[in-house]
């Protein structure tokens, strides 16, 4: 009886343990992309930016090209387009850009846009104080909204010598529609193509 009741222990406590792996390796998969994303935006890796707060007080006079590339995913019926072009900004300068979306459709749509900034190397030095990306819009039909964003290029730039060739920095945009296979396939797509090749995280379509 003493056998039988040691044995019932054991399975017992192996089971907790199996599922506790089990339970572990679901939650490591739901977490991969969070802590990934989370990972990305402390180092900057693979073009992504950093989030500030404030200006660093220091501006020096080195100058940047910063373009501005917009897209929107095939089945979004929205126009998205830059104010300018291009604006050049001295290092620790704020810069500011505003991006104008209409809705084409005739029903509401909610979107969300993706960002990746170019050389990928930049993307530690690329510091967003406002910004849109990763939350979802929503457009009435035929209504249009502006979207601003704030941000500056670290002067700490200057200091890197793996830098002293970047003389224009690209910031990207892509707006897909939200809570769709396609807006995780492509923040999926985002991740691992920023992890594979540490540069542009996600090939824009042309206008």
């Amino acid at each position: 009886m003493s056998s039988n009741s040691d044995l019932k222990t054991r399975n017992s406590r192996l089971l907790v343990v199996i599922l506790a792996v089990v339970a572990g390796m679901v939650s490591m998969a739901f977490a991969s992309v969070p802590l990934y994303r989370l990972f990305c935006q402390v180092t900057g890796f693979g073009g992504t930016t950093q989030v500030a707060e404030t200006l660093p007080g220091q501006v020096i006079d080195r100058t940047i090209t910063v373009k501005f590339n917009t897209d929107v995913a095939r089945n979004l019926l929205w126009s998205f387009k830059p104010d300018l072009r291009q604006i050049d900004v001295k290092l620790g300068q704020k810069g500011v850009i505003g991006f104008t979306a209409e809705n084409k459709d005739s029903a509401p749509i909610t979107g969300t846009a993706l960002y990746n900034v170019t050389p990928g190397k930049a993307g530690k030095y690329f510091h967003k104080i406002q910004c849109f990306c990763f939350g979802s819009q929503t457009l009435n039909p035929r209504e249009r909204a502006d979207y601003p964003v704030v941000f500056y290029i670290d002067p700490k730039l200057h200091d890197d010598p793996n830098m002293a060739d970047v003389r224009v920095i690209t910031l990207s945009y892509t707006f897909f529609p939200s809570d769709t296979p396609e807006l995780e396939a492509a923040m999926e797509d985002f991740y691992k193509q920023a992890e594979t090749a540490g540069t542009v995280a996600l090939q824009p379509q042309s206008q």
